[in-house]
This record gives C-alpha cells, structure tokens and sequence, in this order.
C-alpha cells in the first residue's frame, strides 16, 4: 500500500499531525511519503507563506483576525486574505506538482492542509487524479475553504460536535470523518499519575501545572511564573521551553536565584520528546490553544488553561474548549494567577473537566484512521465497488 501525505509548512501542527499518520501507516506496513507541496512548486513561495503566516499571526493580529472572520463567512475575505493568490497559484502549480504525484503512484493521498486539499480538488476536476483523497482539520473548527474542495472524498474533523457545523457549511455526513486530530498513538497509553511522577523524579502528591509555549513560543513564562509565585500555592511547574533556547537559559537562571521566594518549584526543561509523561504527571497545563496540544491535552484528560490563542484558528479552539467546559482562558482582567488559584480551589471542577475531557476526546484517532486509509487504499488499488460505509455523494461546485 502506497500513501502519499501532502503537508504545506506554516506553523508546526500540520507536520506533526503527517509525522503521526505516517508512522503509524509505516508501522501497519504502508509506504509512505510526506511531501510540503510547495518544496516542488516553489521555494519562494514556500519561504513566503510560512514566514508571512509566523509574522501576520504575532505582529499584525487584528488584521489576521478579520481576515479569518472575513474568509470564515465566505465574504470579502477574498480581498482581505492571500487564500486567492494561493488558489491561483496551486491551479499554476498543479501540472509540476502532477509529475510528482505519478511518480509516487499513491494508492491514497492525504492533505493536512487546506492548500494541499485545494491542489488535489484542481487535479481531480480536470481529471488527472484518480487516487482516492483524504483532507484532514487540524483544529477544533471548520477552517475557510474546506467547503470548496468537493472532490477530496473525505474530511477529517476533531470532533463528532463539529458534525452540525460541517453540514451548514454543505459538507455531506458520508464525508465526515470524526475521528479526531491525530496525534502520536503514546498519548493513548495509560500511565499512573505515580509511575510519569517517578520517571521525572518529581513529588505526585504536589500539585503540578505543566506549562507549554506553542511551536512558536509566544508565551512568556517568566511574567507567568512570577504571577503565579505570588499565589501561595505550593505549585510543581513544569516548563518546557523546546528549542527557545534563549527561554531555557533564562527559565533555569529564574531557578536558580537566590532571592526568589516562593512555594513554587521551578523545573525548566528544553526540548523533550516525553510530554505525554509530563501530562500524566500534571493536574493542568497553561499552553496556547493549537489543534495538537489541545488534542493530547484531551486524550490525557488533563484540564487547560489557555493563553495567547492566535487569532482565527486558535481562538475557535478557545470557543470550543470554553464552550464544552473543558478549560478556562487567562485574559487581562482574568490572569493566569487567579485562573490557576481558582482551578486548586475548586477540586469538583477539576474533576468534571476530566470527565467531559473523556467524553470528547479521541486519542485513538491515529489509529483509527490509519486502518481507513488502508481500506480504502485496498478498494481502490483493487478497483472494487466501495462498501456503503466508504462512499459518499458528491455535491458539484
């Protein structure tokens, strides 16, 4: 079985949902191949809209917002957004980009990305792509556009609660896939809070906040921390700064000075590959709301709350969550310090975050749609009449 992942480089959750599933296709015995579509249709414009998406999205906020909401709605989000441009340049790109696609020969494709899915739509209308095609969301929303691309055969959302969404957007129920964002399958390991305390060698009967910056590591921590020295509580932070490294020398100085005073152990760490121990040790984490974190948040059953959710995107994470009961948002009149005191006085919340954390989260998802891929792959390379549970009627444009 060949499996062809199509990924577009801006930010860091649609790379890492393509490293999920294709791991877990290799370890079904696939061969796969991830490819950033705009590496083979051009350099430039790969460079520019992964660099244009980190600068819009931190420095110029309000404009990206209400080019989302404008997008979002399907009005003169064609003026406010490069989503146009974009679209010209993929039906510009897709006859190089076809070269690539033959040359893998995949039995099913899959795009994590909305650019990605927009190329394929081109390639299927003129009739140059016959591979069965899988589009996946990587946010607890409907992103623009997905409703513009009727030719992907199916769409993976976060949620089953997106469903309703998804149908007044005029995406058919036999499209919907609401398997979940997929994530590393380790999220979907049990682990006692005393046995992921032990392999970091922390206290399991303090209470424990991990806290997270994003990819992009707009947080700052330092601002955190200090508010939350100033609760009383006898906290375990656990913060990981990745590969800021500028943010992991100053986390460990903070550490180390003699005249901080606080209940509040500081433990700084780096880039690590063990955040799912790290939850399994923690009673909440402080982290932006991106689709992966929140998604491994939710398999761990582990409370959030939420601080500088990117305009767009993350801020309909932010609906979501709040919207559920499944987290609190720190904002100017309501900071990071009294959300934390808040959460520890109140252990009945705590409790009934976890439970519809459960209800509502789909850490098996990697797997589950992995052994769809492969079904599907199977129909199709065998030219087979697919199983009513697989087909779904296509709306024209």
């Amino acid at each position: 079985m060949r499996v062809m992942i199509l990924s577009v480089t801006a930010g860091f959750g649609h790379h890492a949902t393509a490293k999920a599933v294709s791991d877990q296709l290799e370890a079904m015995g696939a061969t796969v191949e991830t490819f950033d579509i705009y590496e083979y249709i051009n350099r430039v414009i790969k460079e520019t809209i992964d660099k244009g998406y980190l600068f819009t999205s931190k420095h110029t906020q309000e404009l990206y917002r209400i080019g989302y909401l404008l997008a979002e709605n399907g009005g003169a989000g064609y003026l406010a957004t490069p989503i146009p441009t974009v679209r010209i340049i993929n039906r510009l790109g897709a006859s190089k980009f076809l070269r690539t696609i033959r040359a893998f020969d995949p039995d099913v494709i899959v795009c994590t990305h909305i650019f990605a899915a927009q190329l394929c739509d081109v390639l299927k209308r003129k009739g140059h792509l016959g591979a069965p095609t899988i589009g996946i969301i990587t946010d607890y929303t409907l992103h623009p556009y997905w409703e513009k691309v009727p030719r992907i055969e199916y769409i993976v959302t976060a949620s089953e609660l997106l469903d309703y969404r998804c149908r007044k957007k005029g995406i058919s129920a036999e499209r919907t896939l609401p398997y979940g964002i997929p994530i590393h399958p380790k999220f979907n390991q049990e682990l006692s809070r005393a046995d992921a305390a032990a392999q970091l060698g922390i206290d399991p009967a303090r209470p424990t906040v991990l806290m997270m910056g994003g990819s992009m590591g707009y947080s700052d921590n330092a601002e955190l921390i200090e508010s939350l020295d100033h609760t009383g509580l006898p906290l375990q932070l656990l913060v990981v700064c990745g590969r800021n490294e500028k943010q992991y020398r100053e986390m460990c100085a903070l550490a180390d000075r003699p005249d901080r005073r606080s209940n509040c152990t500081l433990l700084p760490y780096g880039f690590v590959n063990n955040v799912e121990v790290m939850m399994s040790a923690s009673d909440c984490i402080i982290t932006k709301p991106g689709g992966l974190t929140v998604s491994e948040a939710l398999a761990k059953h582990l409370p959030m709350v939420l601080v500088n959710p990117i305009p767009g995107h993350e801020e309909r994470n932010v609906e979501f969550l709040m919207n559920n009961g499944m987290a609190m948002l720190v904002t100017k009149t309501f900071p990071v310090d009294e959300a934390i005191y808040h959460l520890f006085q109140n252990p009945d919340r705590i409790s009934n975050m976890r439970h519809t954390m459960a209800a509502v989260a789909h850490p098996d998802a990697t797997e589950r749609l992995s052994r769809f891929i492969l079904d599907l792959g199977e129909y199709a390379r065998n030219d087979s009449e697919i199983p009513d549970d697989l087909v779904f009627d296509e709306d024209e444009d």
